[in-house]
Formats: structure tokens, sequence, C-alpha cells
């Protein structure tokens, strides 16, 4: 068996992942051991042509799905004894992988390895008071070997049969606790005894170059850290309070202005994330708990929540609204996209299809004149419920008016508001970012059952593994042999998860366009119909389909903050 495979996961970022290779290459090929790099991106040629280069294995994603999903794969596509990982952001040291390989020789009942990170910032460093550490991970524990409490991903060695003995890197976790998870659940199995062993030889570079190595791009960076700190610590149940939050954030940002040291604002921004992450739980934004969830009673397609808003609660979310419009136009950013929008992509054959009602003929009519300001070619088809449900009216349209021959297909609720150059926006960024299954983002105070679909402020696009039924829902034509006709039910519930588990099977990318954000004014898309006949109808269609579960269908898998 190949005595080592360095997995290396990566996603864009081609010029720090030739500093990786060309560092580890030649050790890699010494030693006999393989590399596989796992490309989180999606399959690229410069990215192939690259890896191969350098004589190692290209392994990619059919969509970004996230670095334990990358790592998973590493594990299964490779067949080393030790598995060592590695960022794609890192120089290994000279003799880093024969020190790792000695040290799983000689201590046969050490399972994990992990090695000095040293954080290397390329251009002029920042005043630092001496008091914090790296704005990036790093580890230095001493010239010697000795026992750490965890490795860190960016340079950590696991053996495969402890893989085996244990499971899986944990694939919700993303941009915090997601090793250490991982290494919690080893210690527990092993009843606390399991030991890292810190190796003093197997020495990497952590790696910021050009823009990454400003100071607000680590701290927009240590923000996110900040929050999927937080995150991991509710999970664990061992948050600090909000009060204990803002204290911290206090106290790191007086340690800024007291010793005028601007490195560390990258401390304040950690703590900013984090309390904002706390916030978000309290206004009730974070994923509510699926109800009958802890004795196995739920129905794991429904989000668990109304997701309505009114009263006191919308007043507040229209004014959050209102922020959020007021910083896109003074950045400039919607203008920007507008422009963009004029002549990417060509024109292009847009199917639109809905089921209106009477009583909302004003709504829909303002939606027809919107859809209409477009440049691309629009074919709009709507009927009345005439008794049946949503997606058997649907059906009945598809009939007359096959999709066949458009490249994309609208699915419209008739109780929807839609922003000034919707259709331009929205489908610009799809194709941008290749969604095959996509929706806009519901306004802050919009009717949304599912909180991952709400706008959230600063994101272009994120990329999900869901997208609802409605109440605006797009389809590229690459779905449409799978997808259509739609199955015969009368609303549809359930359907949504059923999508995801397809789009998973055929490698579509889902997502969320929050830069384009619809208000959703929360009334049933059909006649009157029973909450219970419609759960039903759901149970009795899933029961023999795959489909996604709710918990798996909040999460998300990237977010693009630009184009």
């Amino acid at each position: 068996m190949t005595p080592a495979s360095i997995v290396i996961p990566t996603r864009a970022r081609l010029s720090y992942l030739e500093v990786a290779l060309a560092s580890i290459a030649a050790q890699a090929a010494q030693a006999g051991a393989e590399v596989l790099v796992v490309d989180d991106a999606g399959a690229s040629e410069p990215a192939r042509a690259l890896v191969e280069r350098f004589g190692a294995r290209y392994q990619p994603h059919s969509a970004p799905l996230g670095l334990n999903v990358a790592r998973n794969t590493g594990v299964e596509q490779s067949s080393g004894d030790l598995l060592v990982f590695v960022d794609d952001d890192i120089r290994a040291g000279p003799g880093w992988l024969a020190a790792l390989l000695q040290a799983a020789r000689e201590h046969g009942d050490v399972d994990v390895f992990t090695g000095p990170i040293r954080a290397s910032l390329d251009g002029r460093g920042w005043r630092s008071c001496g008091r914090e550490g790296p704005p990036i991970t790093s580890l230095d524990l001493g010239p010697q070997d000795t026992d750490a409490r965890y490795a860190w991903g960016a340079n950590m060695a696991i053996r495969r049969s402890a893989l085996e003995r244990v499971g899986r890197f944990d694939e919700s976790l993303t941009h915090g606790g997601d090793e250490q998870e991982w290494q919690d659940r080893f210690r527990a199995a092993c009843g606390g005894s399991a030991r890292v062993l810190y190796v003093a030889a197997a020495a990497v570079e952590h790696r910021r170059v050009g823009r990454d190595a400003r100071l607000r791009a680590l701290s927009r960076a240590a923000a996110v850290r900040g929050r999927a700190a937080r995150r991991f610590d509710v999970r664990q149940g061992r948050a600090p309070s909000l009060a204990r939050e803002s204290l911290t954030l206090a106290a790191c940002a007086g340690h800024v202005v007291r010793r005028r040291c601007p490195a560390g604002v990258t401390m304040v921004a950690h703590s900013a994330g984090r309390l904002r992450e706390g916030l978000r739980e309290r206004v009730g934004e974070a994923a509510p708990p699926i109800a009958g969830a802890a004795n196995g009673t739920a129905d794991d397609f429904l989000s668990g929540a109304s997701g309505t808003v009114g009263g006191l609660d919308a007043l507040l979310r229209g004014v959050r609204d209102e922020a959020v419009d007021a910083r896109e136009l003074a950045s400039g950013r919607r203008l920007r996209l507008a422009l963009a929008a004029r002549h990417q992509p060509p024109r292009r054959r847009v199917l639109v299809l809905g089921i209106e009602r009477a009583e909302h003929g004003a709504l829909a009519a303002r939606a027809h004149a919107e859809l209409a300001r477009t440049r691309h070619d629009v074919e709009l088809h709507t009927a009345p419920p005439a008794g049946l449900g949503k997606f058997e009216n649907l059906d009945r349209l598809l009939a007359a008016h096959p999709a066949a021959g458009h490249d994309w297909l609208i699915v419209l609720d008739d109780d929807v508001v839609l922003p000034r150059g919707f259709l331009d926006r929205f489908v610009f960024l799809c194709e941008r970012f290749g969604l095959a299954l996509a929706q806009p983002a519901h306004r802050l105070n919009s009717h949304a059952a599912w909180p991952q679909t709400r706008r959230r402020a600063g994101s272009v696009v994120r990329e999900t593994r869901f997208v609802e039924i409605g109440p605006v829902t797009a389809f590229a034509s690459a779905t449409f042999a799978t997808l259509l006709p739609f199955p015969r039910l009368r609303m549809g519930w359930g359907l949504d998860a059923h999508w995801a588990a397809l789009a998973q099977e055929h490698g579509w990318r889902c997502g969320v366009t929050d830069a384009v954000a619809i208000r959703h004014r929360a009334a049933p898309a059909a006649d009157a119909y029973s909450r219970e006949a419609a759960i039903a109808e759901a149970r009795a269609f899933l029961a023999e389909r795959p489909y996604l579960s709710a918990q798996d269908a909040r999460r998300i898998v990237t977010t693009h903050r630009r184009w």
C-alpha cells in the first residue's frame, strides 16, 4: 500500500495551489507518496493541467460542496496508510513529509499528527503591539516534539485506520470546527486517551499574498471565522452569552485604540462576527428546530416554521430591507449589476408560467409589466386555479406550451413583487454562477418558510443544496428532461426536497440570488387546500423517492460576494 496520500482541497486559487504543489511534489516522489488535489470549484482544465504538471491526481467535484466534503473525497479516492491533509495556501518546508512519516513509524500508538504552521503575510506589515497572534491559522509549540490539543487542517495527518474506526469528517461544518469536531469524536471513541503529536520538523508556511494579505481581506475572513466559531460553540453547548460576546468585542476594540494596534482589527472583526451570529440566533434568522425531531416523529422535509411576518416584526424587517437597499445603491453594486446584465448572457428564450387568482390581478399585472422590460425573449402563460392545485395546473400549461426550445423555465406565483430590472439581473447571475435550479432571495419582510432563502447583506449569490417550489423558481434547460412534466401532485409539498436529491445526483448547482430579491405576499398558490392533506400528499410522494432532509436543505455550500 502507498505509505501516504497527500490530500489538497482547493477552490479557484491556482496561484496558491501552484506554490503548494511545487513544495510538495518532490517530497512526495521521494517518499513514494501520492498527491491528490480535490477541486471543490468544479472541473477546470487550467487546474487539471497545473495538477498533472506536478505529477498529482486531479479529482474535481461536480459543484462546490464544502471543505469537509473535499476531505472525505480525498479519503475515498486515495489509498495511503497515512492521510496527510494540507490547505492549498501552504508551502511545505524541506523535510516536512519525511518528518511526518518518520513520526508515524516511531509512534505506533499515535493516530493524529501535526507540525508548525507559520503565518506568512506578503507585503508591508502593520504596526502590532505583539499581544495578538497572526490573523490566519498558525501553530508553534516550540522546537521539540510534543503533544498538541488539536491538529489544524493546514497541516494534519491521520492514519486511515483511525478514519475507518471513527467515520468521515462532518460535512455540515464550514469555516470553523471542521477538523476539531472529528478529533473530539476520535478522542471520545478512544475513551479520552487519544493523542495528537506535534512534529517540530514537519513545518509549513501558511501564506497570504496580494490583496488577500491586506487588512480588509483578513478582517473579512476573520469575521466569517468568528460567525462559524459561534455556530460551532452553540452546537457544542458552550456558547457564551450575548452580553459576554459584547464585552469581548468592546475589549478588542479598546485594545486597538489604547495600544494603537492596527493589527488588532482582525480580532475586532472576529469578535464582531461572533456577536453578529449570536444576534442572528436571537432574532430567529437561525434555522429553527424541526418540530418533533427530538422524538423521531418529524416530517423531515418540512422547514418547521411558517415564516409569516407581520406587525412590529414586519416593520423592523422593512427598515432593515431599506438599509440593505441603501447600502447597495451607495456602493454602486446595484448599478454595476444592471450594467453587466445588459450585455451578458446572450439573449435567452424564457418561458414563464403562473397560476393567477382574480383577487391578485393587480399584483400579477405589475409582475407582467416588469417581465416585459427585459431584453430577453419572454413567453408568458397563466391560468386560473379552476379548482385544481398548483402543479396540476402547471402541467396543463406545460402540455399546451412545452418548455422544449427554451433556455429557462420560470414558475411565478401571483402574489410576488418583483424588483425593477428583475429578469435581466436574475438570468445574468444564474448563468454567471452556473445555476441549474435557482430562486431570488426573499426580502427580509417577505413571507419565507425557509430562513436560508432570506436575503443576506453583502452576498451576491449563495450556492445551496435546495431551492423552494415557489414563489419564484427557475429551471435551466438542462433540467427539463428530468424534472418535467411535474409529478402528479396537487400542492407539491416535498417536491423541492426531491428536486434537491436529483440535483445532487445530476451535479446541478442550486442557488439563491441575494443581489436580486423579491417580496412574497404569503398566500397559497391554489384554491383552498388542507395543510394536513398537503403533508399527507408529500409523505406518500417521498416514501418512494430520494429527498434531502430539512437539516441538509438549510446548509449553504458557498457564498459569492462578487461576480
